[in-house]
């Protein structure tokens, strides 16, 4: 479908570090995954939420999330086999591929990702010391589908593996701080300490979820993200 941008948002993982599901997780009154659809609606028509297995998938499907669910192409196999089936269903051309652990996902941010990876098979945020944001990137959703099956097919579970095949536009996450300064998009949550932080700079900040990316370029606030992203820094990178 022409115009038309998806979203791809991994559900299934077991949340081991922080003792339990992060889909299920609540957070100030809603579920991480209630949390990462809407983030991915502000950027994408066509969003896909993708479990670990069938009895996950139908669990989220109880949820009434509004989007289409389906389970990952290899049950409990890993993130390359839940961006195998996501890409393989997405509507759109190009797809956002994110967890469900990203309270603070930035329209802005995904927007300009979109358009960066135009003309190219992804468009994937690089912090300064060399770690690649995979799970909050933008891939050509046909070519993605192909190389994770591939990667599949080779019994390869780790991201990177499908990225060898693909022509990946490398975007260095300060290219992205016009959106976002504090790059607080890119904080996500592992451990019960992320947990609260997260918590503590949702609490210090006005950040207003139900804007579009017509209404800002980055989230509103009341104390300075920047900083406070500054001092975290060591949870999430750049």
């Amino acid at each position: 479908m022409d115009g038309v941008r998806s979203a791809v948002i991994l559900a299934g993982g077991r949340g081991r570090r922080i003792g339990g599901e992060k889909a299920f997780m609540e957070f100030f009154g809603k579920t991480m995954v209630e949390r990462a659809v809407e983030g991915a609606r502000k950027v994408a028509e066509d969003v896909i939420v993708v479990a670990r297995d069938g009895s996950q998938a139908e669990l989220l499907r109880g949820m009434a999330l509004e989007v289409r669910v389906v389970p990952d192409l290899v049950p409990n196999y890993g993130p390359v086999a839940g961006l195998a089936s996501g890409m393989n269903c997405a509507e759109g051309e190009l797809a956002l591929a994110i967890g469900c652990d990203l309270p603070f996902l930035n329209p802005g941010l995904l927007d300009k990702l979109f358009r960066l990876a135009e003309g190219h098979d992804a468009a994937i945020p690089v912090r300064k010391d060399g770690v690649m944001e995979r799970l909050h990137a933008v891939y050509r959703a046909d070519p993605m589908a192909k190389a994770c099956n591939r990667a599949i097919a080779r019994d390869c579970h780790r991201i990177v593996s499908p990225l060898k095949d693909l022509d990946v536009k490398l975007v260095p996450t300060d290219w992205l701080r016009s959106q976002d300064p504090g790059l607080l998009s890119f904080f996500n949550i592992n451990t019960e300490k992320d947990l609260a932080e997260a918590r503590r700079i949702w609490l210090a900040s006005d950040v207003v979820l139900e804007k579009s990316v017509n209404d800002v370029d980055y989230y509103g606030k009341k104390g300075d993200l920047e900083n406070q992203a500054s001092e975290c820094q060591e949870e999430y990178g750049d």
